[in-house]
């Protein structure tokens, strides 16, 4: 089954999916594999996808006491969604196992804004140029956490003060621009802190962490935490409620809905119009 685990890996990079899911996913889909040991993949029904599906919900936690997240399983079953629905599109399997079941979808956690104030308080509690470089690629410059992961030091153009998102979601691509400050305060980090850095693995990646290897989404967020419990904030803020609160900061100070679909990379107005938190007088104006 490793060739076709490999071949999978291949689609979600040619279909533009970030780096977390070309890693993710397929990593899913051999643990569903593992669990059955089929032989053949046109073996698969659909029972043993519930089949599967239950054992999630019964399987402990590694990292923590109690069972796996809503979410988590919930991402179990889009791997195989997207997994049988590339099979078959692309000819290799003549039934879809999964298309005729039904998953109770996760209840979604409310992503409220952060607050001008608050935003502020997490800047004044960066104590050095790395710290502050993560709150303007994620607050400032909207970055998703695959986006941050994916940024190479090719990507910033410091006097020209643009950001260039290569692969966003969709395999999109867009240019972020940047304030003044924002530039100079990457190009202080890049320039006083990354170039002394060893890169040990990829020596493109703009940010590093403490072993010199590209940064995690998971390495993006422990700073993030940090910088939470010295300003005193709630410790379930996470990299996208910036993403969020920048979003609702701008349209509140006069950006278009357009531009601000064109700043986070989204296809569509509806998905921006939804994804900013507004007050009544700004959807007056709308």
């Amino acid at each position: 089954m490793m060739p076709l685990i490999t071949d999978f890996k291949a689609y979600l990079s040619q279909a533009g999916y970030g780096q977390s899911s070309q890693s993710m996913l397929p990593a899913m889909l051999a643990d569903f594999l593992s669990y059955h040991n089929l032989s053949e993949i046109n073996q698969t029904t659909p029972h043993h996808i519930s089949q599967y599906h239950q054992h999630l919900q019964e399987r402990p936690n590694k990292h923590q006491e109690g069972g796996l997240s809503e979410s988590y399983i919930h991402h179990h079953v889009f791997a195989l969604k997207v997994f049988f629905n590339w099979l078959e599109e692309s000819g290799q399997l003549a039934h879809n196992p999964i298309s005729a079941l039904k998953f109770t979808q996760p209840g979604k956690k409310s992503r409220e804004p952060l607050s001008p104030e608050a935003v502020q308080q997490l800047f004044a509690a960066a104590k050095n140029l790395k710290e502050r470089a993560v709150l303007h690629l994620f607050y400032s410059c909207g970055l998703r956490r695959s986006e941050g992961h994916a940024l190479n030091t090719k990507d910033i153009h410091f006097k020209q003060q643009l950001l260039y998102v290569r692969s966003g979601k969709g395999a999109k691509r867009r240019a972020v621009p940047m304030p003044a400050q924002v530039a100079a305060d990457l190009e202080n980090y890049y320039r006083q802190q990354r170039i002394y850095q060893v890169a040990r693995n990829d020596e493109s990646a703009f940010m590093l962490n403490k072993l010199g290897n590209r940064m995690h989404g998971q390495g993006y967020q422990k700073i993030l935490k940090e910088l939470i419990v010295r300003a005193g904030l709630p410790e379930a803020i996470t990299l996208h409620h910036l993403r969020h609160s920048i979003t609702t900061h701008l349209l509140e100070n006069g950006m278009t809905v357009e531009l601000l679909r064109q700043f986070l990379g989204h296809s569509f107005l509806e998905t921006t119009q939804i994804y900013a938190k507004v007050s009544k007088q700004q959807i007056l104006k709308l």
